[in-house]
C-alpha cells in the first residue's frame, strides 16, 4: 500500500464539532457551492451525497467514496468503482478545545511500476482533499 498525505490544517473548531458536520456529507455541497470561482476550480469535480463523495477525473473517470467509518477522530471512506483499491481518510486530531488538525490521507494500493508515474497526481489530491475539508469547516 501506499500512503500520501496532505499538510495539515488547523480548523477553529473541536474535533466532536467537525465529525458532527461531516456525518452527513450533503450539507458540504452548498458550502462548496458557496466557494469563489478560484477556490472552487481548486477542488475539481466533486458532489456530495449523505454518505458519499462523487469525484470524476479525466484519467480515472467516476470514482464514489463512500463513508464506512465516521468517529470524532476519523472519517474513513472506500473507492467504489475505482480501478484500483483505494480508502480515503480525513483525521481529525484535537489541539485544544477550540481547534482541531485536520490531515487528509489517501491509501491506495499501487503496483510498484506505476507509483512514480501517479504518485505525484495522488498526493495533489491528498492536499486538495485536506484542504477541501479544512475549508468546508
Amino acid at each position: 500500500m501506499s500512503k500520501y498525505t496532505s499538510k495539515a490544517t488547523v480548523v477553529n473548531q473541536s474535533a466532536q464539532a467537525l465529525s458532527a458536520k461531516f456525518s452527513d456529507f450533503s450539507v458540504m455541497q452548498s458550502a462548496l457551492d458557496k466557494l469563489d470561482a478560484e477556490q472552487r476550480s481548486r477542488v475539481g469535480d466533486v458532489c456530495f451525497t449523505n454518505d458519499s463523495i462523487k469525484i470524476s477525473t479525466p484519467q480515472v473517470g467516476d470514482i464514489t467514496l463512500k463513508a464506512v467509518e465516521r468517529t470524532d477522530e476519523r472519517i474513513r471512506l472506500e473507492a467504489i468503482g475505482s480501478p484500483i483499491p483505494m480508502t480515503l481518510l480525513v483525521d481529525f486530531k484535537p489541539i485544544n478545545e477550540e481547534s482541531t488538525e485536520v490531515t487528509g490521507t489517501i491509501d491506495v494500493d499501487l503496483p510498484m511500476m506505476i507509483r512514480p508515474l501517479v504518485g505525484p497526481t495522488l498526493q495533489k489530491a491528498a492536499d486538495q482533499f485536506g484542504d477541501l475539508f479544512a475549508r468546508l469547516a
